[in-house]
């Protein structure tokens, strides 16, 4: 009958929060432990290993909660196809009328799920995302997501493609049916699934809307930044390509995706002059940079370009090999 009773409650936990894990081990614990504490109890928790390196070391850490009497927290495992499959997969096997999305290694401050829930109801959202302090052995660390990626105005397809907007994952709660309806993740996408959806489901016509609380801690590594710039840079170009060709645009809309294409390829085209000045490869350096700045303007860039036909090593020395714009 407790097994019965326990079954029906979990059948009936209105909020499904979606770990996917992935050499995650050393984090996971104090992960599982934040979403344990939050102050709103109706909730199950579903962790995705997306074919982990580490699933033995993983497992032994998991082995506590999973033995839970409350069967609360639930595993399931599946090979490494991306971080996106693994949040779909927790969606496929979720319960609850919301999903919220928590990375392994981040953490919620005990009133996140109460403050979002609210949040959704109050202002009848699909979907709601909040702030977060960010953490770690990065020099962003003590900053907020806001302050490094702001969110002003209405969240709407084109904020979030201007970069008006900035959705964090792990700050994200939504109702399930709107994520559905939306059609998941994309899984095509190795890369930046996240923001596509979240760009789709704007697209689409849900309701989307952040808070500024501080909500989240975010945890920043060195060696976790997405990669280097250039590589990092690729992949967003690819993906605003991708809701070029694939959505059905208005005229308007085409147009501002078709902008943000140009002022991406604009900040590749800088960031590869950064590299190829470190490398004492000036002419092409120069020429990199002079594409940047058709498109960005700006007086630094103009006087790197000036020093670059004029005295290339002495801009090498003064900018330590890297220039610096306003994304």
């Amino acid at each position: 009958m407790a097994e019965e009773t326990t079954a029906a409650q979990q059948a009936k936990a209105l909020v499904s929060v979606v770990v996917p894990a992935y050499d995650s081990a050393a984090f996971i614990g104090e992960t599982l432990d934040s979403v344990l504490a939050q102050t709103h109890t109706d909730f199950e928790v579903v962790v995705v290993n997306d074919g982990s390196r580490d699933t033995e070391e993983l497992e032994r850490a998991l082995a506590p909660y999973l033995a839970r009497p409350d069967g609360r927290v639930r595993y399931f495992t599946q090979e490494n196809r991306g971080a996106g499959a693994a949040r779909n997969r927790g969606v496929l096997e979720a319960r609850g009328a919301f999903v919220a999305f928590l990375d392994a290694d981040d953490l919620w401050e005990p009133a996140y799920l109460e403050e979002q829930l609210k949040e959704i109801e109050a202002r009848g959202l699909d979907l709601a995302y909040t702030d977060a302090l960010m953490f770690g052995d990065s020099p962003l660390a003590g900053k907020t997501y806001m302050e490094s990626a702001p969110s002003e105005g209405e969240v709407n397809f084109l904020s979030l493609i201007r970069g008006d907007c900035n959705v964090i994952t792990s700050g994200v709660v939504a109702r399930r049916r709107a994520v559905f309806d939306a059609g998941l993740f994309d899984e095509t996408l190795r890369n930046a699934q996240d923001f596509e959806l979240w760009a789709r489901l704007a697209h689409r016509g849900a309701r989307l809307g952040y808070q500024r609380k501080v909500l989240v801690r975010y945890r920043v590594r060195e060696g976790s930044l997405s990669g280097d710039a250039q590589n990092r840079l690729a992949r967003e170009w690819k993906v605003t390509r991708h809701i070029r060709d694939a959505y059905e645009l208005t005229a308007h809309e085409r147009e501002e995706v078709e902008r943000m294409l140009t002022r991406q390829q604009a900040v590749i085209d800088l960031e590869r002059g950064k590299s190829l000045l470190g490398e004492g490869r000036f002419a092409e350096a120069r020429e990199a940079v002079a594409g940047a700045r058709r498109v960005l303007g700006g007086w630094k860039l103009t006087a790197a370009l000036l020093l670059l036909k004029v005295a290339p090593r002495l801009l090498l020395r003064l900018a330590g090999g890297r220039l610096h714009t306003k994304p």
